[in-house]
């Protein structure tokens, strides 16, 4: 029993090694690519909208949502960008991100003609690679909040992506600290599962045109 204890403590030390270590490659190798002021940001064709739900659990408005999306349309107008590519989990027909996504763009003034949908966007590793692979984009800008920001430029620069991301507000709510508690591991995850797992993104499929 003490020599099983032993094994269980040295196990717990590691994968909490790895966590902190994960963390700090992520955000240190990451963070000169974050912008929070859309002035700032350098021009590219295609900003990619990551995908969250509109709704929390409760059925009240998700703030990382409404924020993002607000986020993204400033971007647009500001000339940042010349399309937007939004990228989320298309579930079931009672589930679909992509598809909030584009209704809460045009109300925001966004023209649907700019518009593109992604519904297999899974995952931010989905997300990502796709941009690359099925709509062709090499350079993007990516629209979420600052601590999912450093993954999905993780994600983008281990696939060679010229990317930044304009970074929406974060609420400040109690609530949200589940979703800052589950990044930490999504961290180590990503930094598993392309340099251990080589993970591949759930669906790829053929080549998709943006701006035809």
């Amino acid at each position: 029993m003490k020599r099983l204890g032993r094994w269980a403590a040295a196990s717990m030390l590691v994968v909490a090694g790895w966590i902190v270590i994960s963390n700090v490659w992520v955000i240190e190798s990451t963070e000169e690519f974050v912008f929070t002021d859309a002035r700032a940001v350098p021009i590219n064709k295609v900003g990619l909208v990551l995908g969250t739900s509109h709704r929390l659990s409760g059925g009240a408005p998700n703030p990382f949502f409404e924020n993002r999306m607000a986020t993204a349309a400033l971007l647009y107008k500001e000339g940042k960008v010349s399309y937007l590519l939004l990228s989320g989990d298309n579930r079931t027909k009672y589930y679909n991100e992509p598809v909030e996504m584009r209704k809460a763009l045009i109300k925001a003034g966004v023209p649907d003609s700019v518009i593109t949908l992604d519904y297999a966007g899974l995952r931010t590793l989905d997300s990502v690679v796709r941009s690359k692979e099925i709509f062709g984009q090499d350079k993007i800008t990516i629209i979420t909040q600052p601590f999912h920001s450093y993954r999905a430029l993780f994600i983008s620069r281990y696939y060679r992506m010229e990317a930044v991301a304009l970074v929406a507000d974060e609420p400040q709510n109690p609530a949200a600290a589940k979703v800052y508690w589950r990044e930490y591991l999504a961290r180590a995850k990503a930094v598993l599962d392309l340099y251990i797992l080589k993970t591949e993104p759930r669906h790829l499929g053929k080549h998709e045109h943006i701006g035809a």
